[in-house]
């Protein structure tokens, strides 16, 4: 009998396990890096915690916020530790909150997609990304998902640092809106419907 509750309380475990995702943006903190290209991933992530009507507490390493949606808990992180350590928070959170690394959503920039782009991928290399090079060499895996937003390569040589943190172009500000409700969408379908089907659906759009 008490093997059965064993293998109950495992399967239910599991199953809680399974419920969670770690959705994080990548980005800098402080009012420096407000409406930056390098900051779209805290940028999704506040627009995700407005439509939930949730806020962001100060925590370790983060800001994070819980949210909840069909049965499934999300815990919206933005990490303060600067993009270069960004893989600390990651790591503590996934550890704490028992989530699976399949389970966790990093948002990032990508300079070699056009603005506005999409690309989810299942794991992959940094690419030359500082927040990504963290977070593979905090987890010691590059198998983990990423949501990359492309930001475009529009810079001369020699000044991409420059380009990455620099403000939005009128351009960009005019088709941000619906750029970023598309992001939440694909967001929230790769919590409910799974990973496969979101590439599908988003993937180069």
């Amino acid at each position: 009998m008490r093997a059965f509750f064993g293998r109950l309380l495992s399967k239910k475990s599991k199953a809680d396990t399974m419920k969670k995702f770690l959705i994080v943006g990548l980005g800098n903190p402080g009012a420096d890096y407000v409406n930056t290209r390098h900051n779209i991933g805290f940028k999704i992530i506040n627009q995700l915690a407005e439509e939930f009507e949730v806020d962001f507490q100060e925590r370790r390493y983060a800001k994070i916020a819980e949210a909840s949606i069909k049965g499934k808990k999300l815990f919206l992180l933005k990490p303060n530790t600067f993009m270069n350590l960004s893989g600390k928070a990651c790591k503590y959170w996934l550890e704490k909150e028992k989530i699976s690394i399949e389970n966790m959503l990093v948002i990032t920039d990508d300079l070699n997609l056009d603005f506005g782009t999409f690309r989810l991928k299942m794991k992959g290399s940094d690419g030359g990304h500082n927040g990504l090079k963290s977070i593979q060499q905090e987890i010691n895996t590059n198998q983990y998902p990423r949501f990359r937003f492309g930001i475009g390569d529009q810079f001369s040589k020699g000044k991409q640092v420059n380009y990455v943190l620099g403000k939005w172009g009128d351009h960009e500000k005019e088709f941000m809106p619906e750029r970023l409700e598309k992001a939440k969408a694909l967001v929230k379908s790769f919590c409910l419907a799974g990973p496969s089907i979101t590439m599908n659906e988003f993937n180069g759009k």
